[in-house]
């Protein structure tokens, strides 16, 4: 092959993400220079996050029309120009929405496929897990015993949250919209339940199914299900500020949660980025790949083949009618 196919921004989105606001073109097929790695694109991660720097709005900066769409990949080591790396290594890195890209071998991270599915280091062995892992651990502080409340609960993000949260002893409530959504969470997953933000009156469900609120509640969307959450903590809660699904796709910012909810409940509220938990990725991987061995851990895939449907798997994550963490599978194994 002597073209690398590539996935641009041709405009900024207007509302939810459409595949006419990408466009595909080929560009000659780079080459590795000292130091760096020609490597060939295997899985492709499709992440919210991406809509925020559609916007200009997140704090790992924005994509401008024009520019290459970013985004995580397992990729293949064609060719090496340095000496830790050799052709047919398997690595994770930030290569963006492209069949093939050469980079600094420093920015290359080995994956290792006799821990679990390559697809894997994407999800739950990748930035989502390692998301959960942190956000609910290091910054939810979860005690055993706790009534843990997550939101987006069949997503890639909070489906980790909920079974690490079993996996410590806590029992776990999910938020999610389709019914079948729900019904993996709970049937699958193993949560103690999950309520459907789609079908009934969310306040009264979360009532119905924890009466006596919360312990710690993990957010991945904002809005109105934040500040439901928020009237249900229970006193010394903790709450994990994660995801944005709620106004990705907005111009306008909506309102706050009301803070009389945080003073009633002397709760502690926390943002979680996670390029600051970087440390902790060599213990979670290791831990979390134990548990996916013995069974303790599931996990949904929402999977495109061909790099060129990219962009119409992204409308449909943020659109919400993806199931599971979203990939496109662009070359093989």
């Amino acid at each position: 092959m002597s073209q690398n196919t590539q996935i641009l921004l041709k405009r900024q989105s207007a509302g939810v993400p459409v595949a006419a606001d990408f466009e595909t073109t080929t560009a000659p097929m780079p080459a590795a220079g000292e130091g760096e790695l020609l490597c060939e694109t295997l899985y492709l991660s499709l992440d919210p996050y991406l809509r925020g720097k559609i916007s200009g709005r997140h704090l790992s900066g924005a994509i401008l029309p024009g520019d290459l769409m970013a985004g995580e990949a397992i990729s293949r080591v064609v060719d090496s120009k340095h000496a830790d790396f050799a052709p047919g290594d398997l690595i994770r890195a930030h290569t963006g929405w492209q069949s093939h890209s050469t980079l600094p071998a420093a920015e290359a991270r080995r994956v290792d496929p006799s821990l679990a599915p390559l697809s894997t280091f994407l999800g739950v062995l990748g930035m989502p897990g390692l998301t959960a892992y942190a956000g609910l651990l290091r910054l939810g502080e979860p005690v055993a015993g706790d009534t843990v409340l997550v939101s987006a609960a069949s997503g890639a993000v909070g489906s980790m949250v909920g079974q690490i949260a079993m996996q410590k002893g806590c029992r776990a409530i999910g938020i999610a919209g389709a019914p079948e959504k729900c019904a993996w969470v709970k049937d699958t997953a193993g949560f103690a339940d999950c309520v459907s933000y789609k079908t009934g009156n969310l306040r009264e469900q979360l009532d119905e199914c924890s009466p006596d609120g919360f312990d710690l509640y993990f957010d991945n969307v904002g809005g109105d299900t934040l500040q439901a959450a928020m009237e249900r903590l229970r006193l010394g809660a903790r709450v994990v500020l994660c995801g944005l699904m709620a106004q990705y796709n907005t111009t306008e910012m909506p309102p706050g949660p009301n803070p009389a909810w945080i003073i009633k409940a002397r709760a502690t509220v926390r943002g979680m980025v996670v390029y600051d938990h970087e440390d902790l990725r060599e213990t979670f991987v290791k831990e979390v790949s134990g548990w996916l061995r013995e069974g303790k851990i599931h996990y949904l895939e929402d999977r495109t083949s061909g790099l060129e449907n990219a962009a119409e798997a992204f409308s449909r994550l943020m659109r919400g009618d993806n199931v599971g963490k979203a990939i496109v599978v662009v070359g093989d194994e």
